[in-house]
C-alpha cells in the first residue's frame, strides 16, 4: 500500500542484472509471452497476477511532468496485459491523479480499479465512499476494501450493501499491521471478504505462516503490497549479481527475482508493487511471465536471500 519506488537502488539492480530497458518498453510488453492471470475464486474471473499500487508516487498537485510520466506507467500496465490499480483515500491526491489518468486516456474500462474506505460510523463511510468515486470520476469501483481492519468482529454490512448496489463488484479487507494479524484472521474466518490485501515479502514474511493460508480457506483472491519491503529489499541485493538459480525461472532482474517468489505462492492472486518509471512497470510485468518457482525453488530463494 506504501509506494517503493523512490529507492535509488533499483536502477543499479535492474542494470546488474543487465535489464536495462529500451525506451520503446510498450510495444516490448505487449508482444510478449503474455501475462499470468489468476482466478478470482468468489467468481471465477481472471485477474492479471502483476498491478501497481499508488501511495506516495501518485500523491501529488498538478505536475505536468509526474502527470505524463504517470500516465506512461499506466499505459505500460495495460499494453502489458495488466489492469490492476490499487489506491485510497489516505493517499492523498492518489484517487485524484488516478480518476485525472483514466479519463484522459480513455481506460477506464480495461482498469481493475480498487480503493478503500477507513473503518468508521456508517455516514462517515458512505461520505468517504462517494467522495471516492468523485475523485476518480467513476460511478463503480471494482473492489472496495475495509483499510486496515483491526477488530476480529468487524462487520462487513455496508460493504455488502454497497455491492447489491452496484457501487462496487467485489468487498475486501487490508492489513499492514502486525500487531492487528489476529483480528484480522478472525475478521476474514467470520466475513469471507471477496478479496483479502496484505503485506507480505521476501523481507517480510510473518503473515505467509497463518493469514494468508485463512484467507485462501476463506475462499478470497489475495493482493499482496509492499513486494519490497519499503525499499529494504533492494538495499541488501544492491551490487550484488542475480543468481544462477534465476535462470531457471526465467528471472532477469532482482525486481523479478521478489515478485516471482511471491507468484510462485498459488494462494497469491496478484502483486501490487508501486512505481513511477514506465521500464519499472514494464520489469514488474515480466516477473508475471515465464516460469514461476516451486516450493522447493522458493525455500532456496529464501535461504539465498537470507545469505546475502
Amino acid at each position: 500500500m506504501s509506494s517503493e519506488s523512490k529507492n535509488p537502488s533499483r536502477r543499479d539492480t535492474l542494470a546488474l542484472a543487465g535489464c536495462a530497458l529500451a525506451a520503446s518498453h510498450l510495444p516490448a510488453v505487449a508482444q510478449g509471452a503474455g501475462l499470468l492471470a489468476r482466478k478470482i475464486p468468489s467468481t471465477g474471473e481472471m485477474l492479471p497476477c502483476v498491478g501497481i499500487g499508488t501511495a506516495i508516487i501518485f500523491d501529488f498537485d498538478n505536475d505536468p511532468t509526474k502527470t505524463a510520466e504517470r500516465t506512461d506507467v499506466i499505459k505500460t500496465l495495460v499494453a502489458g496485459g495488466g489492469k490492476l490499480i490499487d489506491t485510497a483515500p489516505s493517499y492523498g491526491k492518489a484517487e485524484e491523479r488516478v480518476g485525472d489518468i483514466l479519463k484522459d486516456t480513455g481506460l477506464r474500462d480495461r482498469i481493475f480499479l480498487a480503493t478503500k474506505v477507513a473503518v468508521g460510523d456508517r455516514a462517515a463511510s458512505i461520505a468517504e465512499m462517494q467522495a471516492s468515486l468523485r475523485k476518480l470520476k467513476t460511478e463503480r469501483v471494482d473492489l472496495m476494501q475495509l483499510h486496515n481492519v483491526r477488530d476480529g468482529n468487524q462487520s462487513l454490512a455496508l460493504l455488502r450493501e454497497w455491492k447489491t448496489q452496484g457501487v462496487c463488484k467485489y468487498i475486501g479487507v487490508t492489513s499492514s499491521f502486525d500487531r492487528d494479524y489476529a483480528a484480522v484472521e478472525a475478521c476474514v474466518r467470520k466475513e469471507k471478504p471477496d478479496f483479502f490485501q496484505i503485506d507480505y515479502s521476501l523481507v517480510d514474511r510473518n503473515s505467509e505462516e497463518r493469514l494468508i493460508p485463512t484467507a485462501a480457506d476463506a475462499g478470497c483472491a489475495i493482493l499482496t503490497n509492499l513486494p519490497f519491503g519499503r525499499g529494504k529489499f533492494f538495499q541488501k541485493v544492491s551490487g550484488k549479481p542475480l543468481p544462477d538459480l534465476a535462470k531457471e525461472i526465467d528471472c532477469t532482474s532482482w525486481a523479478q527475482f521478489a515478485l516471482k517468489w511471491l507468484l510462485g505462492n498459488p494462494a497469491i492472486t496478484a502483486v501490487i508493487p508501486g512505481t513511477d518509471k514506465p521500464q519499472y512497470m514494464t520489469d514488474n510485468l515480466k516477473a508475471g511471465m515465464g516460469r514461476l518457482p516451486d516450493a522447493a525453488m522458493r525455500r532456496k530463494m529464501v535461504e539465498l536471500f537470507e545469505a546475502l
